[in-house]
């Protein structure tokens, strides 16, 4: 029997990935069954479950394969671009090919954390990625000269933090986004340096 290449393996991965999002987003953890999964991603359970222990280990990578995308962001544009991606209008196609999508497990993730004291121990362990990359951007902008330098870095870090759970909150309540634009240019120039004025 031929040995499966490790491309088909990883583009089945990404195939699972790709649909349990959209029913991660849709239904919940828990109203993600493995049948709404198998439908999700057009895939058997078997296969599912082949690539992933189990549905809170699909749960997990979809996190962290969300956050790494989230970091990448971050990394050639800053926190509050991931922001600004977070209340963009997703596209007429389901999937993940958007940022948008991103909220869903966002989303999910939040809650979890509130609800899930297994969940948080689990995702502790795998959650400092955005953050690292949030650190090192603003470093990078201070050295550069563009970040203001009367605030600890680690307290900037925080204070940006503090606004994405907040942004994913209003979100998750179903608040509208239309009108967080001009916050979000707020957010953005509270942390840049300034020149003195004359």
């Amino acid at each position: 029997m031929p040995r499966v290449s490790q491309d088909h393996l990883d583009a089945r991965r990404r195939q699972i990935l790709y649909g349990s999002r959209a029913c991660f987003a849709r239904h919940g953890y828990e109203g993600a069954t493995v049948r709404r999964l198998e439908e999700a991603t057009g895939l058997s359970r078997g296969a599912i479950f082949h690539h992933f222990k189990d549905k809170e280990s699909l749960f997990l990578a979809l996190a962290e394969d969300d956050a790494h995308r989230m970091a990448e962001v971050v990394a050639e544009q800053g926190l509050v671009q991931v922001m600004r991606n977070l209340i963009a209008a997703p596209p007429d196609v389901e999937g993940d090919a958007h940022p948008s999508y991103l909220l869903g497990t966002r989303l999910e993730v939040s809650r979890r954390l509130r609800t899930d004291p297994d969940f948080r121990a689990r995702w502790a362990e795998r959650s400092q990625e955005l953050t690292l990359a949030t650190r090192e951007r603003l470093s990078r902008q201070r050295a550069a000269g563009k970040l203001r330098d009367d605030v600890d870095i680690d307290v900037l870090t925080s204070y940006l933090e503090l606004v994405l759970e907040g942004l994913v909150s209003h979100l998750a309540m179903g608040l509208p986004a239309d009108d967080l634009e001009p916050v979000l240019d707020l957010v953005e120039e509270s942390v840049r340096r300034h020149s003195a004025r004359a």
